[in-house]
């Protein structure tokens, strides 16, 4: 089927399950998600003639995963996304079994998708059971894209580099100087993670330049490194991975995959990232996955959108013809030699309405205005006179989401044991107060909780599902203890 067929063939089978999908109570109302069926990791994320792009895995044609479309949405602002039409279906011989995960960069007036085509092997008598190469489309409109005729632009890694070769994917591509760069994961024979680097000057011929990063079997780093990203934040460099088969340490590491970071520095002439951090996670919640970042020029920053939700994990709103959604887009900051991130700024486009507290409590109080289940909850804790406290999201009479922290451990815990229809699980994360203050920032939608804690030095995030009348909000300390809450209706 020729690639136009595919996509419009595609575009009609999703109108057709749209309606259904909508009508799902558990539909985020904010964050980005298609308008049916599956989606995973965040593609090509870029801003391109006046807007905010993000491309999404994507399978048109049922809630569950299969072989994988990128859907598209744009947004001038941030806030605000508008659907496109879907940009890439497996049609040809090096993709025929997907469009896998890649990114996105502007070149003389064009888009370029850099993504990894997949195909499925028969490996019943041995051998390898994908080929996985590295692919280019193009758009001259932002709308329409036709793969390139050097596809794949990438066919191969090259030979004695310890490399399993049938694990080669989603490559994220970025400009320094006169030259591209991608960085692609890639698994050693030995099964641990690496990251390797090309370059190019026009994005069709590319240049092995080296294994940019690796893990050692020694290293609990897991056995593949996927959706690698180079960052450059307020004046630092990143890595940006995500692990799969990183091993449980105590309370951390619990997701089947993780996502986090190395900070360190680039150097462009040997290839090698070299790190000068320790690996730390991003997000410590339940569900966030395959972050992919884009240097917003317009306004110096670095901004990162991940996939909400997680491998493995319980989805019940794949009944309703719909799976998967993203985070809220992020800013991020190195400060304290680590990566804080903090809600976009442009999400207070979508405050509706204001309600302002500043009270000493000692008992379980609800405050009058402060519920609901599509909202921003900004609120700082002190702890001057306080040993720690509770806070109750999402509460009816036999659901609730559980935060809670304690002064002497320094703890802070999300438990979902009661959030709703098919979850449950603790996570937690050691956070040191600011001057005796725990501040909390937390968006809530219909299926999904995002904490930021003390300005985006840790994050959780989570996919929850309470029923509608599951929308209050109980705050309880130990001790006496004065609460300062602005309440954003959204």
């Amino acid at each position: 089927m020729k690639h136009n067929e595919a996509l419009l063939k595609a575009e009609k089978f999703q109108q057709k399950m749209e309606t259904i999908a909508q009508n799902d109570y558990w539909r985020p109302q904010y964050h980005i998600a298609a308008p049916a069926n599956w989606i995973n990791d965040p593609n090509g994320f870029c801003f391109y003639k006046g807007e905010y792009h993000l491309f999404y895995q994507y399978h048109p044609y049922s809630s569950q995963w299969g072989p994988m479309h990128w859907g598209h949405v744009a947004s001038k602002d941030l806030v605000n996304w508008e659907l496109r039409p879907i940009a890439l279906a497996p049609t040809d011989e090096y993709d025929k079994d997907g469009c896998f995960s890649g990114s996105a960069i502007e070149k003389d007036g064009n888009l370029y998708l850099l993504y990894t085509g997949h195909v499925d092997l028969d490996n019943s008598n041995g051998g390898n059971d994908r080929i996985e190469t590295q692919c280019l489309a193009v758009s001259h409109d932002g709308l329409c894209f036709d793969k390139v005729e050097n596809n794949p632009v990438i066919k191969s890694l090259p030979e004695n580099l310890n490399i399993k070769t049938e694990h080669f994917r989603d490559p994220k591509v970025w400009k320094h100087g006169d030259w591209y760069y991608t960085v692609v994961g890639v698994q050693t024979k030995e099964e641990s993670g690496q990251v390797v680097v090309y370059k190019s000057q026009d994005l069709i011929n590319w240049e092995f330049l080296n294994i940019m990063a690796t893990s050692s079997v020694k290293e609990n780093l897991g056995f593949m490194w996927e959706c690698p990203n180079f960052a450059e934040v307020n004046g630092h460099e990143a890595l940006i991975l995500s692990p799969q088969g990183v091993k449980p340490e105590g309370n951390k590491f619990l997701n089947v995959h993780q996502s986090g970071y190395f900070l360190g520095k680039m150097d462009y002439q040997t290839g090698i990232f070299h790190r000068d951090s320790k690996f730390d996670l991003l997000d410590y919640g339940f569900d966030f996955y395959a972050p992919q970042i884009m240097q917003d020029e317009k306004n110096n920053r670095c901004l990162m959108i991940a996939w909400l939700d997680m491998w493995e994990s319980n989805m019940p709103e794949q009944e309703n013809h719909w799976a998967g959604m993203m985070s809220i887009p992020r800013v991020l900051e190195v400060k304290n030699n680590m990566i804080y991130s903090k809600p976009a700024e442009e999400l207070s486009k979508l405050h509706k309405s204001k309600v302002h507290y500043e009270q000493v409590i000692e008992e379980a109080t609800s405050f009058e205005g402060v519920n609901g289940d599509c909202y921003q909850l900004d609120v700082d804790f002190d702890l001057k006179n306080a040993q720690g406290f509770v806070l109750k999201l999402r509460v009816s009479a036999t659901e609730e989401t559980v935060i809670s922290y304690d002064k002497d451990t320094k703890i802070f815990k999300l438990n979902r044991d009661k959030s709703g229809r098919g979850v449950n699980g603790e996570r937690e994360v050691a956070i040191e107060p600011i001057g005796e203050k725990i501040n909390l920032q937390i968006f809530s939608d219909r299926s999904s909780l995002e904490i930021f804690i003390n300005d985006g030095q840790r994050v959780l995030s989570s996919r929850i599902y309470p029923s509608k009348e599951a929308k209050g909000i109980v705050f309880i300390p130990n001790g006496s203890m004065n609460t300062n809450i602005d309440f954003y209706q959204i």
